[in-house]
């Protein structure tokens, strides 16, 4: 947690590290946490403390430290007027070496407290403050804004508590910043450069983010930072959390945006991502947590991808084919392999010694790589041993996070396990029993995931047991229950006839809304109702996470199709964004459902002719593990068994809808809707036939 108290600088300190996360409002007023970057107060106290009791691995991270060239005393700042990176003229490396120095000098000062090191580091801040009125180049200068920007940001908020950097030079600091890096980070989040949102890989979302994040703390603007947070939570770009994290795979292993391009960018993107982490916990925010812990599922995907196994060959990882604009990807990416990049110690410390969970291969990779120290490639502020090592914080903590998800009519298990066990038992129970029965036990450093195919149907409970070397129970994780039965999630008959909600007869009660043109037509059969679109602007409006924690799944419903002159309407479309949904479209020559998340380029889809007009059709399509298959009128009518994304992958999509499309630009559903149903399973053939009958 940071540090409480009264701020050098007069203001009063915010407290930090809480676990409370402000990011679902806009910005208001707050007082920023001072030093409050990659590092407190308290941060810097517990560095000097156990530098003074002689403890590694602070001694080894403080020699990393002195014995770079950068923190040294003696040479004087090279700034330049206009700094340019990428095209004609480029000289960004001036800047990279200044501000690297700016940031060892600095921090070698707080440490040690000699000043001389202060001294000098105030003197490369002043110069180019002074000296630097542009940063431009071709679109790397976004790349340069981001990197150079939360580095000088770093820099001065650790010099912001010394005395002799005057006030008035904090100011025309702040101002810098301001000025020269945030608008070129806020304006790439917004336009991407003027092209396709996913266009760019996650690394330039999230370069931008860390340094929009640090200057909004350094100047003390908490519109800046937020807008950061906002797009980390909201955004439609890959750096987004959503989307830099493309999928996971059994025991929470998360397949990272990059890791099918190279290791150099895919440690680049993840590096980014902690950082920014760390400093809005630092300010309060708790990012790590977002999504049961999403970056340390992609921390341990792209560790585990640059390690090698007893036998001196690389991990194979699972893989999800991933498509983008550049390409088709269908691995891990050899590329790089391994890479060192010194930007582990932030991620392994707060998940390992902050939050007591197990992190087997992201603590592999921090060990491997300790102390870490300089790197000449200036992406990195490097020496993180000595900036965020700790000691434990919490022991014999419950394994968290606990999944049970129904993937081949199976439970399918995942699983957050507690950093001091031996083992992890796996337990299971009737619902309303409470006598467990032992499935089996993985080893800490095995994948936290189970598949029990034991049991087919019924419902039932799992904890997860975190055990000792003698197999003494630590701890016992919160009960996760699944439903092998195909439980009805969602039913809407739609034929209410009057009003603006479409009763859900389930047992969530998750209503709908009727929007725009929608209304109350002639049912299927004489005296009903059934849901009329207009094909204009009406739609249906169903609640946000209606597919959460969805595996195999079953969407059914009565369908009646004006047609459409052109483009893909939508019987359905789960989603949050144009990037991520799972839909069911129609158009005059073809019906398909597609799911992605990465726009209609990463579209997974099953196929078949279009759809009949000007009578009700029964439609329906089902997910079993990765197979899905579409019916109409109670027969199936395509199939494919590569369909990877299930829903609960797609997270708490926000913008789930009858009716209308993801995509704006696309025509809303002429026609009418009835009997609309999901089920938590996928029904057999004969089930769909069934309801095609009724």
């Amino acid at each position: 947690m940071a540090s409480t108290g009264a701020s050098t600088d007069g203001g009063t300190v915010a407290t930090g590290g809480t676990g409370s996360t402000s990011t679902g409002t806009t910005a208001t007023a707050r007082t920023f946490t001072h030093p409050g970057l990659l590092n407190t107060e308290a941060d810097f106290s517990r560095m000097r403390t156990q530098l003074a009791a002689g403890r590694e691995p602070w001694v080894g991270g403080l020699r990393a430290l002195t014995s770079s060239s950068r923190a040294q005393l003696g040479r004087d700042p090279q700034p330049v007027a206009t700094t340019i990176r990428g095209g004609d003229g480029e000289n960004f490396r001036a800047m990279v070496e200044d501000v690297q120095r700016a940031y060892q000098l600095a921090l070698r000062w707080k440490v040690t407290g000699d000043a001389a090191y202060a001294d000098q580091a105030v003197r490369y801040v002043n110069a180019w403050v002074s000296t630097m009125t542009s940063l431009t180049g071709n679109g790397d200068r976004f790349l340069a804004a981001g990197i150079y920007g939360y580095q000088w940001a770093n820099a001065a908020e650790i010099l912001r508590t010394y005395s002799g950097w005057s006030a008035v030079d904090r100011a025309a600091c702040q101002q810098w910043l301001l000025t020269h890096f945030y608008p070129l980070t806020s304006s790439f989040l917004k336009d991407h450069n003027g092209s396709n949102v996913t266009n760019h890989w996650a690394n330039w979302d999230l370069v931008c983010l860390v340094g929009m994040l640090a200057i909004g703390v350094f100047a003390d603007r908490a519109d800046v930072y937020q807008e950061a947070l906002d797009y980390f939570n909201r955004g439609r770009g890959n750096g987004a959390s959503q989307h830099m994290v493309y999928a996971r795979h059994p025991g929470h292993m998360g397949q990272w945006q990059e890791s099918g391009r190279d290791q150099g960018h895919a440690t680049l993107s993840l590096g980014m991502a902690g950082y920014l982490c760390e400093m809005a916990w630092n300010q309060g925010d708790d990012l790590y947590g977002m999504d049961d812990n999403r970056l340390l599922a992609g921390a341990e995907y792209v560790a585990k991808s640059n390690l090698k196994d007893a036998a001196g060959a690389f991990y194979t990882l699972p893989f999800y084919v991933y498509s983008n604009r550049q390409g088709t990807f269908t691995a891990v990416s050899d590329g790089g392999r391994p890479n060192g990049r010194p930007c582990w110690e932030p991620i392994f410390n707060h998940y390992v010694k902050r939050k007591g969970l197990a992190a087997p291969w992201v603590s592999a990779l921090a060990a491997q790589l300790r102390p870490e120290g300089n790197t000449w490639l200036g992406d990195d502020l490097s020496f993180g041993t000595l900036t965020f090592s700790r000691d434990a914080e919490v022991s014999r903590v419950k394994p968290t996070g606990v999944q049970a998800i129904v993937r081949g009519g199976a439970a399918q298990l995942s699983w957050w396990g507690s950093a001091d066990a031996a083992s992890h038992a796996v337990l299971r129970a009737a619902v309303g029993a409470s006598a467990f029965t032992e499935l089996g036990r993985i080893n800490a450093g095995d994948l936290n995931t189970w598949t029990d195919t034991s049991v087919t149907q019924g419902r039932w409970q799992y904890q997860i047991r975190a055990l000792d070397g003698a197999g003494a129970t630590l701890s016992t994780s919160a009960t996760s229950i699944v439903d092998l039965d195909a439980p009805l999630l969602l039913s809407l008959p739609l034929d209410d006839g009057q009003g603006t909600v479409a009763r859900d007869v389930g047992e969530r009660q998750l209503a709908g809304a009727l929007k725009g043109g929608a209304s109350w037509g002639d049912g299927r059969k004489t005296g009903t109702k059934a849901l009329a679109l207009d094909g204009a602007s009406g739609h249906l409006e169903l609640p946000a996470g209606v597919l959460a924690g969805v595996g195999d799944l079953t969407i059914a419903g009565w369908v009646w199709w004006n047609g459409v002159n052109k483009g893909n309407a939508r019987v359905f479309d789960f989603g949050s964004t144009d990037i991520t949904y799972l839909a069911l479209l129609v158009s005059a020559d073809a019906m398909r459902v597609s799911v992605t998340n990465t726009s209609y380029f990463g579209e997974q889809t099953v196929s078949t002719g279009p759809l009949a007009k000007g009578r009700w059709v029964h439609l329906a399509m089902t997910l079993k593990d990765r197979t899905c298959t579409l019916y109409v009128d109670g027969a199936a009518a395509a199939s494919i068994a590569t369909m990877d994304l299930a829903p609960y992958q797609l997270g708490r999509t926000t913008q789930n809808w009858l009716g209308r499309a993801q995509y704006g630009q696309d025509p809303y559903f002429n026609g009418r809707l009835q009997d609309f149903r999901i089920f938590g399973g996928a029904l057999t053939a004969e089930q769909v036939r069934a309801m095609a009958q009724g």
